[in-house]
């Protein structure tokens, strides 16, 4: 009768936190929106690639309040959000604006489980725009300030003995009045341009971990020595620490070796396995700290064997390459917005479901359109083979930039806080993102937008990670030799207007063809697309056009070519599936068959 008593009371404390929820306004909604359980909300291990066993997830209802900027903590709140939507998303179940001169507070309790107690605690934050100030138990433990890159603190020495611990996060966010990193977001949405994010948009979880731990992990494949690099950087180490990676494939071991904790280790993989969007193949990869004798600390991580690079054919023209042989990069530009949780997919599945229906349309490569994702939707690329093209997410002013006034142009003056802005985020989102395979080149600026010192800024991101190519300026400002490629966007046709014999040439973006389709609009009264029709066929027809346009132009010397878009986009109906991924607006098909042509075009 008593465990019948406390299983009702359960239930009906479930009941009452699902009934205080609910998402709000009257716009399209995806289907995983419309089916969120609150009390389910991104429950999957949020880092793949740095796995421990244990772990708590912290998503779920929080109090939040908006409070003008600069005052104390509120005593009492406004109601509950749901982490990790934005609070001006529906799925927050606020979708209320914040703006520069307000604060957005959040608070709840959690608690530390028991078995815990000898370890170090460790809370993550995945993503929060954009600066966030931290307390526990009403102590404040820090400031961070970056909108796309994981940042987390140890909170053990502020933890109390009691059951229950409290945490308060506060966070400002400029949107387009400061001159952080943004991307798309502006206070005044309009055509390219949309909502702004406000807050946690990434879990939030904790970690136990030993004094003495690992806190991250670069890999570096070459294939040519059959090799991994392995590199750890740990917290709490001290002299005649080691630490001991073992490679598997499968359940096998295959190669495994020790070296002290400062020092990065070189392991020979025998008759490696290439990754390729073909056959995405990635290793497993264990590490273990050992101090005084003993494993302190271990996580299981993976990587893949794969190289990329650019080389001159027979023809003299510059080619990207993958694994040494000739390879057309042919993929969508993907802005990783939702109608229902606009930065924040509605589930993992919908992460994950943008890349299998990209790769099922015929593309080969995801160009990230300025905005980093969650660690989990790279392990989604990595893991079903898709290459990526990873933007830094474009902030300040932009700059005097004129169409077809290309090499040498004038850049952006930025001030020196701007600049420290800009250079701080950028290593930390290639510090994150460095382990991924799928990652293949690394964009800094977009179109001019806040582009400043681009030699030094493109010298600087080849020699921190000299095993990618770089695309210093995608349709900007172009500087003679700077760079690994010469990107060109032309709207809506294809076009090599620019050559470049001594850079890989590649067309960034163009397409743009739009499709409004009733009932999956942001905005019924109000669309816009570079050019539009009004059916299915009529839009493929005009694809096929493009695209048949585009591969007479791979003899030529283009490389790479990005579509715009992946999907619509809020007023933008250029994509080829609806905002609220209910459809794909143009003939499978068709589309599928020119894009394995164009895909297979250097392959053959």
């Amino acid at each position: 009768m008593k465990n019948n008593l406390l299983l009702i009371l359960l239930l009906l404390c479930i009941s009452d936190s699902v009934a205080q929820w609910s998402a709000v306004g009257n716009k399209i909604k995806t289907t995983w929106g419309e089916n969120l359980n609150p009390k389910n909300v991104h429950q999957e291990y949020p880092r793949p690639q740095l796995q421990r066993s244990q772990w708590k997830n912290l998503n779920g209802l929080w109090e939040y309040a908006i409070t003008p900027k600069g005052m104390s903590k509120p005593d009492t709140f406004d109601g509950q959000i749901l982490v990790p939507f934005a609070v001006e998303s529906s799925l927050s179940g606020v979708q209320k604006r914040v703006g520069e001169k307000k604060e957005l507070w959040y608070s709840r309790t959690f608690s530390v489980p028991k078995n815990w107690n000898s370890k170090n605690i460790i809370l993550h934050f995945g993503g929060v725009d954009w600066k966030t100030d931290v307390w526990i138990n009403d102590i404040k433990i820090g400031t961070h300030e970056g909108g796309y890159a994981p940042f987390s603190f140890d909170i053990s020495p502020y933890l109390k003995q009691s059951k229950t611990q409290k945490l308060t996060v506060k966070v400002w966010d400029p949107t387009d009045s400061g001159y952080q990193a943004r991307g798309k977001q502006v206070n005044k949405p309009r055509g390219i341009w949309y909502t702004p994010v406000t807050g946690i948009w990434q879990t939030v979880w904790i970690e136990p971990v030993s004094k003495r731990h690992l806190r991250t992990l670069h890999t570096t494949p070459n294939i040519d020595e059959n090799t991994i690099r392995v590199q750890g950087y740990f917290s709490g180490t001290t002299k005649g620490d080691y630490f001991q990676a073992t490679v598997k494939d499968g359940n096998t071991t295959i190669a495994s070796a020790k070296s002290a904790v400062e020092i990065p280790m070189e392991i020979e993989v025998p008759n490696s396995k290439h990754w390729h969007p073909d056959s995405p193949f990635l290793y497993g990869l264990e590490i273990n700290l050992v101090s005084g004798g003993k494993v302190v600390d271990s996580v299981k991580s993976y990587f893949a064997m794969r190289k990329i690079a650019k080389k001159r054919d027979a023809k003299g023209i510059i080619r990207l390459q993958l694994n040494n042989k000739d390879y057309f990069q042919f993929g969508t530009l993907d802005q990783g917005w939702w109608p229902d949780g606009l930065y924040t997919a509605p589930s993992d599945e919908a992460l994950k479901f943008d890349i299998l229906k990209t790769k099922e349309l015929g593309f080969n490569m995801i160009r990230k359109h300025v905005k980093v994702e969650p660690a989990r939707w790279y392990y989604h690329t990595d893991k079903i083979g898709m290459l990526v093209w990873q933007d830094m997410p474009n902030g300040d002013w932009e700059g005097n930039w004129q169409m077809h006034q290309y090499f040498d142009g004038q850049e952006s003056i930025r001030t020196p806080e701007s600049e420290k802005n800009f250079r701080q985020e950028w290593k930390a989102i290639i510090d994150y993102l460095y382990a991924h395979p799928s990652i293949v080149c690394w964009v800094p600026f977009n179109e001019a937008w806040g582009q400043f010192k681009t030699q030094e800024i493109t010298t600087w991101t080849k020699s921190y990670d000299p095993s990618r190519l770089v695309n210093s300026a995608s349709g900007g400002n172009h500087f003679v030799g700077v760079g690994d490629i010469l990107d060109l966007h032309n709207y809506p046709e294809p076009k090599m207007y620019l050559f470049d014999g001594s850079r890989a040439n590649v067309l960034g973006e163009y397409g743009g063809i739009g499709l409004a389709i009733k009932n999956h609009l942001w905005q019924p009264d109000r669309n816009w697309g570079y050019v539009q029709y009004k059916t299915s066929k009529e839009a493929t027809d005009q694809y096929v056009n493009f695209a048949t346009e585009l591969y007479k132009r791979i003899s030529s010397g283009f490389s790479a070519a990005i579509y715009t878009q992946t999907t619509d986009v809020e007023i933008e109906v250029n994509g080829l599936m609806t905002y609220d991924r209910k459809m794909i607006k143009l003939e499978l098909y068709r589309v599928q068959k020119i894009n394995q042509q164009i895909s297979n075009a250097l392959s053959q």
